[in-house]
């Protein structure tokens, strides 16, 4: 099993910056897949960046290519995720996920992930 524990999240400015981590414990954390969600109220959880335990390209939702950076430090079992220039569209609640590797999966569907964090808030003002 995998335990997640988000951190970083705040209120921000609109053009700001915030950090989001996520530190993993268990001893099959390196080999999951690992993933912010967000979820605006009124609006479904949406994947925000995804990435893959074998490396590759990390995926990013359209809307946060070019300013969100996915990105884990293995030695720390901590993935993060770098927030630059907000927008107030950025406000929700942020969700670090986990799946271990293998089989057949969509990274669009939360149901297909086995492990969350609790969320980090995340606000934007403009």
């Amino acid at each position: 099993q995998v335990q997640l524990v988000e951190s970083g999240g705040g209120s921000v400015q609109a053009g700001g910056s915030l950090r989001l981590s996520c530190a993993a414990s268990g001893d099959t954390y390196s080999t999951h897949h690992m993933a912010w969600f967000r979820q605006a109220p009124g609006k479904q959880r949406e994947v925000v960046a995804v990435i893959y335990t074998a490396g590759g390209n990390p995926y990013y939702v359209d809307s946060v290519k070019g300013r969100f950076t996915i990105s884990q430090d293995k030695s720390k079992n901590t993935v993060y995720l770098q927030m630059n220039s907000l927008k107030p569209e950025d406000t929700a609640m942020y969700y670090c996920a986990a799946r271990a590797a293998g089989g057949s999966w969509s990274i669009f569907n939360s149901d297909h992930y086995t492990n969350w964090g609790q969320g980090t808030q995340v606000t934007v003002s403009s």
